[in-house]
């Protein structure tokens, strides 16, 4: 790699596939999302580049994609070489700077806006490495991924020794947590049944797809009406049988009583694990939920801001399963420290991929986290929802009910361009050179 090769040019391309047309991804908060993307390129002097994405549901995409704009002036300039001794480098440039901050500080859309850019640099250097993006952080060694982390209001959960000492412990055994990944591959479970717009017949069709294809749990959305949530429980429990578990997803449609009163309603159908019961935000609210609704396990994290939210949560046993979304917080490298929280606490970690590249991306940092982290697959699975695959150069796969590991260079995130080019929404392609 030449030492001058340099970040050139930023490019933004706001991406909306019609998903609401056949009621994929509706929810109870949720009822006509059309999946978007706001899709990053950073490409340098040399030819080469770098692709990342916040995720959206359609109108505010190009919000997103004009924060990612914003952003251009910060990144365009470093030195790839640069990127390369130090990973961290896209983050503390982003989340340094004193005025966006402000916006902020480390959340909402100009944080998603960081993390596409942010993941995109990260993708840069997989792919001039050549290698997967699990594979390029889980050959990092110790020293370097404590370095990607800022600890910044962490150190009362998670020192910079503790973090080390995690990581060291997960060097013993890593070679054949990778032999394993890439002969076995990742737990799934299927949330593809249980979009809330879908008939009876399509919910049963799809669980009787579910477990013909190996699926161990799915997922079902709940939250419209309680009634009608247990009859639908009721049809996916037959179907799927005793073996395969079942959790449900609220997103975030209820206050605290009332969680607690519906959870405890629909607890008869064996229920896996209760997600998003009420506002993201409210992390006293989750803790009152999980002591009301034990063993119920708590589910959460797809729409944690940051690191320190995940921290409190965890701090106050608010979550039972963490998890964690390649889009939200500020990109990869906020994520290294959200596994680390997790393998502190021995929290496990189901990520959330219930969208446009979700899947993608996310696995990677699963992946990564048995190989390189927590060295543990033990109640694990990765979110799969079967939707615009097709559209991505390495698309996610599944095989018996897992993921497949991923083997080409970078982080997943390059869309097909004739994709790009048919559902580019009108007069958002920006370039910052």
């Amino acid at each position: 790699m030449p030492a001058m090769d340099y970040i050139e040019r930023l490019e933004v391309i706001d991406v909306r596939f019609p998903t609401s047309l056949e009621l994929h991804g509706s929810d109870a908060m949720n009822l006509d999302p059309d999946y978007s993307s706001a899709y990053v390129i950073l490409h340098t002097a040399n030819g080469s580049a770098g692709y990342g994405m916040a995720f959206t549901i359609g109108r505010g995409n190009d919000v997103v994609c004009t924060a990612i704009e914003a952003l251009a002036p910060l990144v365009v300039g470093i030195r790839v070489v640069d990127l390369e001794r130090d990973p961290g480098l896209v983050s503390r440039t982003l989340l340094g700077d004193s005025q966006f901050r402000w916006l902020g500080p480390e959340k909402g859309v100009i944080h998603m806006a960081i993390g596409a850019v942010v993941n995109a640099g990260w993708d840069l250097l997989a792919r001039n490495d050549g290698t997967p993006m699990w594979k390029y952080l889980s050959g990092l060694n110790p020293d370097q991924l404590v370095g990607c982390i800022d600890f910044t209001y962490l150190t009362d959960a998670l020192t910079p020794g503790e973090a080390l000492d995690i990581f060291q412990s997960a060097e013993d055994g890593k070679a054949d947590r990778v032999e394993l990944l890439e002969r076995d591959g990742y737990p799934a479970y299927a949330t593809t049944p249980g979009w809330l717009g879908y008939s009876d017949g399509r919910l049963v069709a799809l669980c009787e797809e579910a477990v013909a294809e190996g699926f161990t749990q799915i997922k079902l959305k709940v939250g419209g009406d309680v009634e009608d949530d247990r009859r639908r429980l009721s049809l996916a429990r037959k179907t799927v049988g005793s073996d395969v578990a079942i959790a449900v997803d609220a997103n975030q449609r209820w206050d605290v009583d009332a969680a607690i009163e519906w959870v405890n309603a629909l607890a008869e159908y064996d229920i896996a694990w209760i997600e998003e019961p009420t506002s993201p935000d409210d992390i006293v609210g989750h803790a009152a939920i999980a002591r009301a609704v034990s063993p119920i396990p708590v589910a959460t994290g797809e729409h944690c801001h940051n690191r320190v939210m995940f921290k409190q949560f965890l701090q106050l046993d608010a979550m039972q399963v963490l998890q964690l979304d390649a889009a939200r917080v500020a990109g990869i490298t906020e994520n290294i420290a959200v596994l680390a929280l997790a393998a502190k606490f021995d929290v496990r970690v189901c990520p959330h991929a219930g969208g446009v590249g979700l899947c993608e991306m996310v696995r990677h940092l699963s992946f990564f986290d048995y190989a390189a982290v927590s060295g543990s697959l033990e109640g694990r699975m990765i979110e799969w929802a079967d939707h615009l695959h097709e559209h991505f150069t390495d698309p996610a796969t599944i095989s018996d009910g897992r993921y497949v590991a991923p083997n080409r260079p970078g982080f997943s995130a390059q869309m097909i361009p004739s994709s790009v080019d048919a559902f580019t929404h009108p007069a958002h392609h920006r370039e910052n050179r």
